[in-house]
């Protein structure tokens, strides 16, 4: 294991003018390969993992990988996300909400296109049936979420106490308010605090872009879908699993009404696209 362009801090020696055009050549090349994450540069056969180091084994390209040719639990495929999820596909979702909905000029077909050049395996594992389950999946969610694509944030959401203070490494403003926004209405400051930060956005102390900018919102609810959920869909856990991690209040009969509405959502969207919903659809 080794961390991405390493220095040498350690290392007291003088170096002469041979050794430092040496080196200059060495960053060069290194520079010059290409970039497979924000975070990393790893050798092209290698995986960038989450937190910034490159390898070979599981950790490295299983669920925790971010970059390179990430394999497990199923490798990318070639399908097109933009062609499954159709301009009719998307306006018939938001073309049930009503005209005042504030999500109407909100949510927008390219704000998501736009957001998952930042997850090239969204979408992208196992077979294409497979990639169409998944897509229907994350939008079941998000038209559950919102009601349809109407509603940017969750509502009476102010009233909601939404800080953990046990997740002390992100402390709360006390200022801000963590309650859901977005398609799957994040929520919690330590979700807002990782995905600002995977992101380029100051969750703790600037929340309330999610609900400002489209394709910043379109990220985060693809942050958490592929930092939670992904990796488990594509290892055939059935679309049960995925409402656990998306709102897990709502299972063993807590919420009945609420699961069979995401149930629905799924197995009407995975008959649009043509693919069997497949099994464990409950959770």
């Amino acid at each position: 294991m080794s961390k991405c362009l390493p220095s040498n801090p350690h290392n007291k020696m003088k170096p002469n003018l041979s050794t430092l055009l040496f080196s200059g050549m060495l960053l060069v090349g290194l520079f010059l390969e290409p970039v497979t994450s924000q975070k990393c540069k790893c050798a092209p056969n290698m995986c960038c993992s989450k937190y910034g180091y490159c390898g070979t084994s599981s950790a490295y390209c299983g669920k925790d990988c971010r970059g390179g040719p990430c394999s497990l639990p199923a490798p990318n495929n070639n399908a097109n996300v933009a062609s499954i999820v159709t301009v009719s596909f998307f306006n018939a979702i938001i073309g049930r909400t009503a005209r005042n909905c504030p999500g109407r000029h909100f949510y927008t077909r390219d704000a998501f296109l736009r957001g998952i050049k930042n997850y090239p395996h969204f979408g992208r594992s196992g077979s294409i049936a497979d990639s169409k389950r998944e897509i229907a999946a994350f939008f079941a969610h998000v038209t559950h979420e919102t009601g349809h694509l109407c509603y940017i944030e969750e509502k009476n959401g102010h009233s909601r106490n939404y800080c953990d203070k046990t997740k002390t490494q992100y402390p709360c403003n006390p200022k801000k308010s963590y309650y859901g926004r977005g398609p799957i209405q994040l929520a919690w400051n330590y979700n807002y605090g990782e995905a600002g930060k995977s992101l380029g956005f100051d969750g703790l102390n600037n929340p309330d872009i999610v609900a400002r900018d489209p394709v910043v919102s379109f990220k985060t609810a693809l942050w958490f879908w592929m930092e939670n959920v992904h990796w488990d869909f594509a290892s055939g856990k059935g679309f049960g699993a995925t409402i656990k991690v998306v709102n897990g209040n709502e299972c063993n009969g807590k919420n009945q009404a609420a699961v069979s509405s995401r149930v629905a959502y799924y197995t009407g969207y995975c008959k649009q696209f043509g693919v069997q919903a497949g099994t464990n659809l409950r959770c």
